[in-house]
């Protein structure tokens, strides 16, 4: 094809011009649909991953019986994503915004991909939190065709089978829930397929791996949450969640088809598990597969980033700082350990020492010794010497933290007091509200920006508009794992990983912190902007990819010598291919 011919140098701004040379790491077979499955024109049509829609070309529609099944106008991509973008925000409602991008993925996914990557920041909020959440609240009623995998507890000892039934036979990256925890919103069961689906399309819009090589699945083992098994258009099991050894049972059969079915190294991505399954699963296959838990994993590798350079405006290093935490989960004790880590191999002090920088409060008040029997294991660590505090607002005046985070899954949970609090003992505090969606985010952007006179550094799991004080205009990060697992991902398949290292999670955040420039921390962001994601995406899968080398831990050998331009070569770009 022509595509094939002509490989033009490969240029990485996040545009749709950057036509990378694909590489076998995330071929892409330059094929004539019809000589493959699509018999004639008008399935073409139905096909999503060869439809172009008006953009067909005169000679196309002859070669592949496509005349007079569309009308005469032949237009260019450009005009199309022109053309969707004007009729997506002609709704008002965001959920229709997602309804309506879902239905484009469904008709043609490369306009899709070109219009999610030029129009990042603007659906980013659509695509995934916070309205990807209402999404899966509302699943069941919005639901039109299937996507992904559905494995419930009926399809015991017939996974292997199941994951045959999926077309595409060369799988990278497979992003798995049981539903049990979505966002901030609790039990949503099978409804929460959004989610894998959600995060999927942001691994090839923001990492560049092939739509082909994504595959979503939902392991439903019922639901605890009444008010689905009590709505008749709910799309899962109909019985209380299973657990203990059936539940065990049918996530081993999970793990050993999937090993079986796509091999050694394919990326396995936990996602929105309950925190007691979540370490669980964590734990138990970190050694035998290739997998990721974003939830306790990207968070912190984002999280860690945000911090590293946020200490460009604060000043000191991290192990200067003290951190307290709002929240004791896959979060909370996910981002503890990794700036520990962190602060251990800045300055070589043992990770027991390094732990006792941060302190963490749970539901029943600060974590401490005294609470060490009944703690869960994953708790443990961070009991540290303090008598007992039952409130929060008592545990900051007595911690006196410089870093203030909340990873609670709870609301305006950060009072006037407690910023008031931060401010008096720091002269830039910095908070983070990490909560998703929106409506469980622990503060708003303004509030913390009103309560601390202006002086705190501030970013949020949602995205929150820019605020103005004192004439004074704020821009607040945005603390997206968004940032990290497409990146990681795709440096992961890039070196052919065959497991996950928590350094490659610090290299991670240190690769995002480097993008953060001079312009960015003038303007008080401790992110960069999303507009360059595919950038700094490749930027993160060189840093990443080079320490899975440097490990052992790479099996495609040998090593390319600028990772960064090879990674940038293995994108995926949703330019149309042209058909002979």
């Amino acid at each position: 094809t022509d595509s094939e011919s002509k490989k033009p140098t490969a240029v990485v701004g996040g545009g749709v011009e950057d036509v990378y040379g694909e590489d076998s790491a995330t071929e892409d077979h330059f094929i004539t649909p019809w000589s493959v499955s699509v018999a004639s024109g008008y399935s073409l049509l139905r096909d999503p991953h060869h439809n172009k829609g008006l953009a067909f070309t005169e000679k196309e529609r002859d070669a592949h019986y496509l005349r007079g099944l569309l009308p005469p106008v032949v237009v260019n991509h450009d005009l199309q994503v022109k053309k969707m973008m004007h009729n997506i925000r002609q709704y008002e409602v965001p959920l229709q915004r997602y309804q309506a991008m879902m239905d484009l993925q469904e008709r043609n996914e490369r306009l899709f991909y070109k219009l999610l990557i030029e129009n990042i920041e603007e659906l980013l909020p659509i695509v995934y939190t916070p309205t990807v959440g209402e999404a899966c609240q509302k699943y069941g009623t919005i639901f039109k065709n299937p996507q992904g995998l559905y494995i419930s507890l009926k399809d015991k000892g017939k996974v292997l089978e199941i994951l045959k039934n999926w077309p595409q036979k060369k799988i990278q990256v497979i992003v798995v829930t049981d539903g049990e925890r979505i966002l901030g919103l609790g039990d949503l069961g099978c409804q929460g397929m959004g989610i894998p689906v959600g995060k999927l399309s942001l691994y090839t819009a923001l990492g560049g791996i092939r739509p082909s090589a994504c595959l979503p699945i939902t392991i439903d083992v019922g639901t605890n949450n009444e008010k689905m098994l009590n709505d008749e258009f709910y799309i899962g099991l109909r019985q209380r969640r299973a657990s203990g050894k059936e539940y065990a049972e049918l996530m081993n059969e999970f793990m050993s088809a999937v090993k079986q079915s796509y091999g050694e190294k394919v990326l396995i991505q936990f996602e929105d598990f309950a925190n007691h399954n979540a370490f669980d699963l964590l734990e138990k296959y970190r050694t035998t597969h290739l997998v990721f838990n974003d939830d306790i994993q990207g968070t912190a590798s984002v999280v860690l980033a945000g911090l590293i350079s946020a200490l460009k405006l604060v000043g000191g290093s991290l192990a200067d700082h003290k951190f307290l935490f709002l929240g004791a989960g896959e979060a909370g004790t996910g981002i503890a350990e990794l700036i520990a880590l962190e602060i251990s191999k800045q300055t070589n002090a043992p990770l027991e020492e390094t732990r006792k920088k941060i302190w963490l409060v749970d539901s029943k008040g600060l974590i401490v010794r005294s609470r060490l029997d009944s703690l869960q294991h994953f708790k443990k660590p961070w009991a540290h010497d303090h008598e007992p505090v039952n409130k929060f607002l008592d545990a900051v005046k007595s911690i006196k933290p410089t870093v203030l985070i909340g990873s609670s899954g709870a609301g305006q949970t950060f009072t006037k007091e407690i910023v008031e609090a931060m401010s008096s003992f720091n002269e830039k505090p910095i908070i983070l509200a990490l909560s998703n969606p929106t409506s469980q985010s622990e503060c708003t952007a303004e509030q913390a920006y009103t309560w601390s006179e202006g002086r705190t550094i501030f970013a949020s799991g949602s995205p929150f508009a820019p605020v103005e004080y004192n004439g004074k205009v704020y821009v607040s990060g945005q603390s997206n794992n968004a940032y990290i697992f497409p990146g990681f991902g795709l440096g992961l398949i890039i070196s052919g990983a065959i497991r996950v290292h928590d350094e490659m999670l610090l290299a991670a955040s240190e690769a995002l912190a480097e993008q953060v420039t001079q312009e960015h921390f003038d303007n008080g962001l401790i992110y960069p902007p999303f507009t360059n994601i595919r950038k700094i995406s490749a930027h993160i899968a060189a840093k990443v990819a080079a320490k899975a080398y440097e490990l052992g831990l790479a099996s495609r050998l040998p090593q390319p010598e600028n990772l960064v331009a090879y990674a940038e070569s293995c994108m995926y770009s949703p330019k149309y291919r042209n058909y002979r």
